[in-house]
């Protein structure tokens, strides 16, 4: 067999992977005609390319480069890995015990921040939802499988990890390690604010946090509180079940959440009244980096007009993941369920719109370093001068919509029920 045709071969191969993938993510399947009309498009582009491009090209970055485009163009958490890459990434996971606390996607066929744990490494060093990381440990990060730059992240506690950072308002990259510390998820807090509202701040849904939250809503109540303020944002971690058990805490009636998949029976997630603890008013918080299990849980109390949301646009990600492995041992990871909201919205697509929007600012975008070509001294992050978002919460929780904020909520609602979902990506997303 000629070099030309194994290329050939190779191409059609990883055209009905593509395919396949897509069809995955669509509601409707595709005739065979069509499938067959895009390979011999994108075989015939690959051709030319190989034939009229200036200068040989090597076809297995092209095609590589092709395949991770697809995949996250159909979904910013897919990757494919290959064989051994493969291995080393189930390695890591199971092995690891150090990490530097971000939480990834794929934006723009590069490494994009979704948010850092609170208190990890990654949110000492002020990294946010919005950083894109343009190298990782010397490697440039364009095209880097996602799972793969996940995997260059763990390690041993205390050792370090190079990165080149893209800010939101920084064009230049700049440079700075992050040493890895052992996973610790962060705790829940609460404390009563002024006029009997209980503040109850969740960072995290990993580590049975659910538990804690329910302890913060009980004790806030003996202490007499009238109101409660729910306040997720940065929360971007915790199976989407957990997001589906928090809601349940607030809410004894209605639909929460449904899961739906193209081979995952179709899920629907309806509150139990006995898991219900609480029937005082309840305000969201959310930002831009409100992702995953907390966005079911505030997107289902909103829906059921149980809370209204202050702050942000969330950052999109409700999905169940797990490894697609080949006959090669290579494997894709992609999403093979999405949670939908009451509305019947996929989370994953389009975020959670607020009922009144309020700009979370982080001082470190509006005053950045200066870029350096030498790794820097991670810093703690400087603490913004005033909580815009919690203020407006409070004030909320206190008075209520004003009637303009009541009818702007209402648009909002209108608006995303019409929604197909497309062409909402998240907030701050620089391009590089």
């Amino acid at each position: 067999m000629n070099r030309k045709l194994q290329f050939v071969i190779t191409i059609v191969s990883l055209c009905l992977v593509g395919v396949l993938l897509l069809g995955a993510a669509n509601k409707s399947t595709s005739s065979p005609e069509e499938t067959y009309r895009h390979i011999g498009v994108f075989t015939e582009v690959l051709s030319k390319i190989k034939s009229e491009y200036v200068e040989e090209p090597d076809m297995k970055n092209v095609t590589l480069g092709a395949l991770n485009g697809l995949l996250e163009s159909l979904d910013p958490y897919a990757s494919y890995l290959s064989a051994d890459q493969y291995k080393q990434w189930q390695k890591a996971k199971s092995e690891a015990k150090g990490w530097t606390g971000l939480i990834l996607a794929k934006r723009f066929g590069y490494i994009a921040i979704v948010d850092s744990v609170p208190g990890s490494p990654a949110d000492k060093a002020g990294l946010s939802t919005g950083d894109m990381i343009e190298t990782l440990a010397g490697v440039n990060t364009r095209d880097m499988p996602l799972a793969y730059a996940e995997m260059m992240l763990l390690g041993e506690p205390g050792t370090s990890v190079e990165l080149g950072v893209l800010r939101f308002r920084n064009p230049e990259p700049s440079k700075m390690a992050l040493v890895r510390a052992p996973i610790v998820w962060p705790a829940v807090s609460s404390k009563m604010l002024p006029d009997n509202i209980g503040l109850i701040q969740v960072p995290t849904l990993e580590a049975k946090r659910l538990a804690d939250v329910a302890a913060a809503v009980q004790n806030l109540e003996k202490q007499g509180a009238k109101k409660l303020i729910l306040d997720v944002r940065n929360c971007a971690t915790g199976a989407p079940e957990e997001g589906v058990a928090l809601a349940n805490l607030f809410l004894a009636s209605g639909r929460l959440a449904s899961s739906v998949g193209q081979k995952v029976a179709r899920q629907d997630f309806e509150a139990v009244p006995a898991k219900a603890i609480t029937k005082l008013p309840l305000t969201i918080a959310t930002n831009r980096g409100t992702a995953g299990a907390a966005e079911i849980a505030a997107s289902a109390l909103y829906d059921n007009r149980r809370a209204e949301i202050v702050g942000e646009r969330t950052y999109g990600d409700a999905s169940v993941r797990k490894p697609v492995v080949m006959d090669d041992g290579a494997a894709v990871i992609l999403s093979i369920a999405k949670f939908h909201n009451a509305s019947g919205k996929a989370l994953q697509d389009q975020g959670l719109m607020p009922s009144v929007p309020v700009a979370d600012l982080d001082p470190q975008e509006l005053n950045d370093d200066e870029p350096s070509t030498e790794p820097k001294k991670v810093e703690e992050k400087a603490k913004p001068a005033e909580d815009l978002i919690l203020k407006k919460a409070v004030e909320i929780s206190l008075n209520g919509l004003s009637p303009a904020e009541a009818a702007a909520a209402q648009s909002l609602r209108d608006a995303a029920k019409k929604s197909d979902g497309t062409g909402l990506g998240p907030l701050n997303i620089p391009q590089p």
